[in-house]
């Protein structure tokens, strides 16, 4: 088993074209052993945005704090505290805060 603290992980600033304000945690991944899947933790400050892109996974998404928008190509649906939202493999989407603190949220993906 393995336990670790995401309150002492860092958080570095996404630096994909297109991404504002955006910084992501490896909460637990390859390098922790996990053989299949990562958890990540992304917070976005108020008014940044991750591009709108695709890839040949899914993301698993979970809000736990702030509120936002995740947009895909059908439109876009809210997102805040609670939310749960799966973005299919190969859709293209894009998450973005529209509040007045961070947005944070827990995103699991295959491992690659």
């Amino acid at each position: 088993m393995i336990r670790k603290s995401a309150v002492d992980l860092d958080y570095p600033e996404v630096s994909m074209e297109g991404a504002v304000g955006v910084r992501m945690g490896i909460l637990l991944g390859p390098d922790d052993g996990a053989p299949n899947f990562v958890l990540r933790k992304f917070v976005l400050e108020p008014g940044g945005r991750t591009p709108f892109h695709s890839h040949p996974w899914e993301h698993e998404i979970y809000v736990l704090r702030g509120n936002g928008e995740a947009r895909s190509a059908g439109g876009t649906v809210p997102m805040n505290p609670g939310t749960v939202i799966l973005a299919e493999s190969g859709e293209m989407h894009g998450f973005s805060n529209s509040g007045e603190g961070p947005l944070e949220f827990l995103c699991i993906v295959p491992r690659s």
